[in-house]
């Protein structure tokens, strides 16, 4: 099975890499200057669950980008989809499969738009990296779970050739008849750890000690509550662990929205916490702290855009 890895970042050099180490067939669609850096100092993964250095890996830019391949896996930002889509457009043909690791939902939609349902599997990872200046990936827990399935929870031929094809690299692999549900279940506690983080800007640890637990989890019970009017009630297991990692004394836990943040980085604010409350329907009025959170982001990325446009205008 062909594999296009699309970007080369923390996410998708980790899943790319490890496949790339148990010989699998992978490139990667990288812009010129990742490129680069990549046939000079190779791709780097630094992880609990075992380093990589893998000397020049395949590579292609979009310019060069010419025939189908069987599976493409996106691990770009949400703001970078469009972009995205426009470059890997030659590697979907008839039977390519598209496998997403974004966030939220709203990519769906737009990627079947794009390259037709069929296409498009659900996915999503639970894993904690970041991107080096020097290009290391760097991995930052032991967790690292790649979860995909049918959208519609229908098994399939392809389904079968994509679990081969990921099951036995370094990492966890796991098909999922309900891929949706998940999704839903990640987004939930992503958009309550990523609100509770940027507005305390503070780890999770730190918010407890100050006594903010309780407004972790009614954030989270706000999210969850949205995620029952659109049809997918988080399961009780997935809320337990929603509120035991959301208020763990001690806990260096945070976004990497928040993390984004302390850099003056670009942020998903609109597909994580602003798409989820616009799914609140009649709702939304009800949902003070995810308004309040929502706020806070975009009023974030108003001033990051605002000062960037000043600093070019000099």
């Amino acid at each position: 099975m062909r594999i296009l890895v699309v970007g080369a970042g923390s996410i998708g050099g980790y899943f790319g890499g490890r496949l790339l180490e148990a010989g699998r067939d992978v490139t990667f669609l990288v812009r010129a200057r990742r490129a680069a850096q990549l046939a000079e100092a190779g791709l780097l993964i630094c992880s609990p669950q075992g380093d990589i250095a893998l000397r020049a890996p395949p590579t292609v830019t979009a310019e060069g980008l010419r025939t189908p391949f069987d599976l493409v896996l996106l691990s770009c930002k949400a703001y970078d989809l469009d972009g995205a889509m426009d470059s890997l457009a030659p590697a979907v043909g008839p039977e390519t499969a598209i496998l997403p690791l974004l966030n939220g939902m709203a990519h769906l939609d737009a990627l079947a738009a794009r390259f037709g349902g069929p296409r498009v599997l659900g996915g999503l990872c639970l894993i904690s990296t970041m991107l080096e200046p020097d290009g290391r990936i760097v991995h930052l827990n032991d967790a690292h779970l790649l979860v995909f399935g049918e959208r519609d929870g229908a098994s399939s031929t392809r389904l079968s050739a994509v679990e081969s094809t990921l099951s036995g690299a370094r990492f966890d692999a796991r098909c999922s008849s309900a891929i949706l549900q998940e999704m839903w279940e990640k987004w939930v506690f992503i958009a309550a750890a990523a609100g509770i983080t940027c507005l305390m800007r503070a780890s999770i640890g730190d918010i407890v000690a100050a006594g903010g637990a309780d407004l972790a989890t009614a954030l989270l019970e706000e999210c969850a509550a949205i995620a029952v009017y659109n049809g997918y009630p988080p399961r009780e297991g997935s809320l337990r662990n929603s509120v035991q990692a959301l208020t763990a004394p001690g806990s260096t836990m945070t976004a990497s929205m928040f993390r984004d943040i302390e850099r003056a980085a670009p942020i998903e604010a609109e597909q994580i916490l602003g798409d989820l409350l616009r799914r609140a329907g009649r709702q939304g009025a009800d949902r003070a702290l995810l308004h309040v959170a929502c706020a806070h982001v975009r009023a974030y990325e108003a001033r990051r855009l605002r000062e960037a446009g000043t600093a070019k205008s000099r």
